[in-house]
């Protein structure tokens, strides 16, 4: 029987996973088609790349430093610091920016190297048996582990867990946020020599040229789009039956970068229900001995990457 199953591909889900596999055996599951969570990529025909989520990682603490920066000298990773535009004017000191070599999810694939994966996998139902956990995937499968790691978004978490779960976790005041990101392509028209733009704007917060990533060689000028909080709570709920939330967050780009509407040959939208949580728990992580269950996510401490790997760092120091 496997020691650890773990819930979740993204930063929080394959940290743990490989702090654990040097010492226990672990498998990771996952609904998506790879890994990454909300750092991953997006790919379609003729060369078109998205970072539709994390846009860069920017470390502030000693230790996701010094990650990060063996990372960059494996060349796992590589600096975004050209040109990047604050219309917001805030004042903030200079932090560099990371981004995967070929794709942002680059992170969770290095951690993942070598370890047992299972995508295009849902969790439905959890059962602990006394001495182990039962799972109960999409395909009506069920498989047995010693331990449980979960490390999906906080409403899901309480879904699922909810009869596992202390009062304390299942009374935390946790607010996930949402995101509407679009991906757009560009034929023929002339591209900014900018890397990013942060607007000052009621409904695009952000705009990434992800060309300026230099991962390839593309005719196609490619952007992808990040609105405003207030706008993705007012649309996360009509993204995918109503067109004119895309229409909209692309008019508003369109507006004020000078690009122009008709050369648009590729577009696409994507909502992220639970994107981030701006508001810090009393915790960094879970872990219960009684059922053999760990908790662990960015939500418990904070917005960024860094969070969800300083959760599943503390985790994995709580189960040694």
């Amino acid at each position: 029987m496997i020691d650890f199953c773990i819930l979740g591909s993204g930063i929080s889900g394959s940290t743990i996973a490989n702090l654990l596999s040097k010492k226990y055996s672990v498998k990771v599951f996952d609904k998506a088609r790879g890994p990454g969570g909300r750092s991953s990529n997006k790919r379609f025909k003729d060369n078109l790349s998205f970072d539709h989520g994390v846009q860069y990682v920017s470390p502030k603490s000693k230790e996701f430093t010094k990650f990060i920066q063996k990372l960059h000298k494996k060349k796992i990773l590589k600096t975004w610091n050209d040109n990047h535009l604050d219309f917001t004017f805030e004042k903030k000191p200079f932090s560099s920016k990371y981004i995967g070599k070929k794709a942002n999810n680059d992170l969770a694939k290095y951690n993942l190297k070598g370890i047992k994966k299972a995508f295009s996998s849902t969790i439905t139902k959890i059962k602990f048996n006394k001495y182990f956990w039962e799972i109960t995937l999409n395909d009506k499968s069920t498989h047995q582990f010693k331990s449980l790691i979960l490390t999906c978004p906080y409403p899901q978490l309480k879904k699922l867990a909810k009869n596992y779960l202390d009062k304390k976790i299942i009374n935390l005041k946790v607010q996930m946020q949402p995101n509407i990101t679009v991906m757009v392509a560009f034929k023929n028209q002339k591209n900014l020599p900018i890397s990013s733009i942060k607007f000052s704007d009621d409904m695009l917060a952000w705009a990434a040229n992800e060309n300026s990533k230099k991962r390839f060689k593309s005719n196609t000028n490619l952007w992808t789009l990040q609105a405003t909080l207030n706008w993705s709570k007012k649309t996360i709920n009509k993204y995918k039956t109503d067109k004119s939330v895309m229409e909209k967050l692309i008019n508003r780009f369109v507006q004020l970068s000078g690009f122009e509407k008709k050369k648009i040959i590729f577009k696409k939208t994507h909502g992220w229900k639970y994107s981030y949580n701006y508001e810090k728990t009393p915790y960094l992580s879970i872990w219960n001995k009684k059922y053999n269950l760990g908790v662990c996510g960015d939500w418990f401490s904070g917005p960024k990457v860094e969070n969800a790997w300083i959760s599943a760092n503390d985790l994995a120091k709580k189960i040694k």
